[in-house]
């Protein structure tokens, strides 16, 4: 889910080494919009910390422009936007799930699950390939292969405003 599109994938390559090489490591990429209003949204945290400050975004910002440009895996003319993936973060891969068990989150699946593609709920971690979750609403825990996700993040809550805040 770091990558969705066969471009994104390609970028995803491209960057992740150089993201390595300064101490990041992607979140997240896409690549949005139309012909003439392109944006490049990368999102980034420090491997060490899982922070992500403003010279963090800056020289990730430039490393990867001039990679880009000698590269040229989008055509025409595009937006570049670095930034941290801010408290409201994506859940891009298995360990996401795991590091953010306790905290509330929201799913989309790629194919419909009692009617419902849309999930709501406290992670609970994993077990094995799927994804646990306490869905708003029912008694018991609900068990989500990480394959049907197609988009996952957290929900803004007091508990992360004050990790944000404590960090």
């Amino acid at each position: 889910m770091r990558a969705k599109t066969a471009t994104e994938q390609k970028l995803l390559q491209v960057i992740e080494p150089i993201a390595a090489q300064l101490g990041l490591v992607i979140v997240r990429i896409r690549l949005f919009g139309r012909e003439k209003r392109k944006v490049l949204q990368i999102m980034a945290e420090r491997i060490t910390d899982q922070q992500m400050g403003i010279k963090d975004c800056t020289g990730l910002s430039r490393a990867i422009s001039a990679v880009i440009d000698v590269e040229d895996p989008i055509s025409g003319a595009y937006e570049l936007e670095v930034s941290s993936p801010g408290i409201e973060r994506p859940l891009t891969v298995m360990d996401d799930f795991e590091r953010w068990a306790g905290h509330t989150a929201k799913l989309e699946l790629d194919r419909l699950v009692e009617g419902r593609r849309r999930f709501k709920g406290v992670l609970g971690g994993l077990d094995g390939e799927n994804i646990v979750i306490d869905l708003e609403g029912e008694s018991e825990s609900a068990l989500m292969p990480f394959s049907w996700i197609s988009d996952a993040h957290l929900v803004m809550s007091d508990a992360l405003l004050k990790m944000n805040k404590d960090s």
